[in-house]
This record gives structure tokens, C-alpha cells and sequence, in this order.
């Protein structure tokens, strides 16, 4: 199995950070906080940090001094949050190289796209994101994201169900075929059990993909973005 990617939070407030950490580590990384300076050289001083978030509490210019000494080809993608007038710092950040640059007060959630976008460049992405017409689902770590900004925890046996549909688009499948495929978590998989556990999937992703076709089954009809 594959290490788990590393981001460093340094310095980032404290309301931010623990929002951001939770998204981060429910998505299958490693979070790291530093905050005081003596943390924040031992922490990147090390290898193996993949992504540096640096919060607006250091200055833009201890901002950009990190970025310096720890950047680079070889060294980890560096975030810089910035206070909106500072235009000048955001541009000369991106002139030395950081990743990005976003500005405060900024939304968690998208930060956190951010963080992953830059490890799929790295090749250390862990999303597996399935679109759906009001929620989009990373199969990886089985997390529901609602469009209200709502998440939900999937369950194993849901995921397993949600990857024989999405691996039968169109097709029928029978309540065999499910038992068969993706058994249920407990002893009860049979008859009447397979409604249930479809209800309650449906219900958690907000999706009217999954179709209840009368005496065969179930069929999974994908959204436009699944087409031929």
C-alpha cells in the first residue's frame, strides 16, 4: 500500500486548521502542524512532506522566506493564504515558485480540493470522484459530498455496492447478482434486505440513477458524464 501523502499546516489559524485537518485526514492523508518558528524549521527541515499550506499569521515576507529554503523541484508544493490587498505578495509568491496562492477569509472545502489537486499532480492523488447529479463521491475515502457543503460517511458494504452498479452501467442487475457481488455487512442479505440497502443508498447520495426495475432488479443509469 502506498504512504500516505503528507501536508504541513504551518501556521494556519487555528479555526482553519482543525476544519482543514479533519477534511484532509477523513480523505486519507497525513496532517502536520506547526505553528511556532523553532516547529515550523523542524517540520519541513524533514523529508517527506508533500504539500505546505502557509497561513496568513507569518507575514507574506516569512511567508516567502519558507518557500525559499524549503521549495523547489525537489521539495514540497507550497499554499500561501494571503489577506486580499496583498496583491504585490501574491504575485511575487508565484514568481517563486508556490503552487498557489488563495486569498482570506477562504472556504476549508476548497482548499482542501486544492491540497488534492496538487497531489494528483504529484502522483500521490487518493480521489476516486464520482459526479452525481447533487452530490459527488470519493469512492476512496467513501465520503458523500452534498452540494449544500454536507458530507457523509458511505459505509463499506455501501461503497461495494456503489462500484458493482458503476461497473455495470445500464445493465440489470438481480438481487443474486448483488448478494453475489457486494454482500451485505451482516448475515441478512436476502429477499427484502437488497430494497432496504438500495433505499438507503439512493437516500445518501441524493440520486435517482439507480432505477428499481419491477421483477428483474436494479439498474444503474449513469449521469451524462459516464456516456459512451
Amino acid at each position: 500500500m502506498a504512504a500516505r501523502a503528507v501536508i504541513a499546516l504551518v501556521s494556519v489559524a487555528d479555526v482553519v486548521a482543525t476544519e482543514l485537518a479533519d477534511h484532509l485526514e477523513r480523505r486519507g492523508h497525513d496532517v502536520r502542524q506547526a505553528r511556532q518558528p523553532w516547529e515550523v524549521e523542524s517540520l519541513l527541515a524533514g523529508k517527506g512532506i508533500d504539500v505546505v499550506v502557509v497561513g496568513d499569521s507569518l507575514s507574506q515576507a516569512e511567508g516567502r522566506d519558507l518557500l525559499r529554503r524549503h521549495g523547489g523541484e525537489d521539495g514540497p508544493d507550497f499554499i500561501l493564504i494571503c489577506r486580499p490587498a496583498d496583491l504585490v505578495d501574491k504575485v511575487l509568491a508565484l514568481e517563486l515558485g508556490a503552487a498557489d496562492v488563495v486569498e482570506s477569509p477562504l472556504n476549508v472545502r476548497e482548499l482542501a480540493a486544492r491540497v488534492g489537486g496538487l497531489l494528483s499532480r504529484r502522483g500521490r492523488g487518493t480521489q476516486e470522484l464520482i459526479v452525481l447529479e447533487n452530490a459527488t463521491v470519493d469512492l476512496r475515502s467513501a465520503i458523500v459530498m452534498h452540494r449544500s457543503g454536507a458530507e457523509e460517511q458511505l459505509s463499506p458494504g455501501q461503497v461495494a455496492l456503489l462500484r458493482l452498479f458503476l461497473a455495470s452501467p445500464r445493465k440489470v442487475l438481480t438481487r443474486d447478482d448483488i448478494i453475489a457481488a457486494a454482500p451485505a455487512e451482516n448475515a441478512d442479505a436476502f429477499d427484502r434486505s437488497i430494497d432496504s440497502r438500495i433505499v438507503r443508498l439512493r437516500r445518501k447520495l441524493d440520486t435517482e440513477t439507480i432505477t428499481t426495475i419491477r421483477g428483474a432488479g436494479y439498474r444503474f443509469d449513469p449521469p451524462r458524464q459516464f456516456a459512451d
